[in-house]
């Protein structure tokens, strides 16, 4: 396959090693990357950006075939995998840097989030608002290695026991069809 026939999304839901842990799975993703986006620092490192002072959040940038895996699938898999209503927080992780948020790469992309939105919010999914920003991609900023396939290489760490492995069980009954 070749790269023209490819996309990338940029989402944040908490902490990138869940998203990364769910996303590594779903059929049509060639490959996830844990990262930082939307802050003022270029090239902030985890500690920094732990701190909440950066405006970074903590996102996985996505590379799917939308021949297998549309951009709208991608965000359905997306919103039932986080709690899109609680504003900076996912869980016990609090701050801006655990925000939800769709970073978009097209006017297609925004139009589609824009449009899942307003169906989850019409369809009433969730009990309270949707929070999820949705703005413009800004700088990309790949996180340090050791963040890359944190959950894969890092299955027995406490954080991945406790948090992690229950989102990668919920994404493994949610979407079994959807899986590699």
């Amino acid at each position: 396959m070749s790269q023209t026939n490819v996309e990338q999304a940029t989402l944040g839901g908490g902490c990138f090693w869940c998203l990364e842990a769910v996303f590594l799975g779903l059929k049509g993703v060639q490959q996830v990357v844990s990262g930082y986006c939307g802050g003022s620092l270029a090239n902030p490192s985890y500690m920094l950006v732990c701190t909440g002072m950066t405006g970074h959040a903590e996102v996985v940038q996505v590379t799917f075939d939308p021949a297998v895996l549309s951009f709208r699938e991608l965000l359905e898999v997306f919103f039932a995998m986080h709690d899109p209503t609680t504003l900076n927080r996912q869980g016990a992780d609090v701050g801006t840097q655990y925000r939800s948020a769709v970073f978009y790469h097209s006017e297609t992309q925004r139009e589609t989030a824009q449009a899942v939105v307003r169906e989850l919010t019409e369809q009433k999914v969730f009990n309270g608002p949707i929070v999820t920003e949705i703005t413009p991609l800004p700088t990309f900023y790949p996180a340090e290695e050791y963040h890359q396939r944190y959950f894969e290489r890092n299955p027995n760490q406490g954080y991945c026991l406790a948090v992690v492995s229950p989102k990668v069980a919920k994404f493994r009954s949610k979407f079994a069809a959807k899986m590699k």
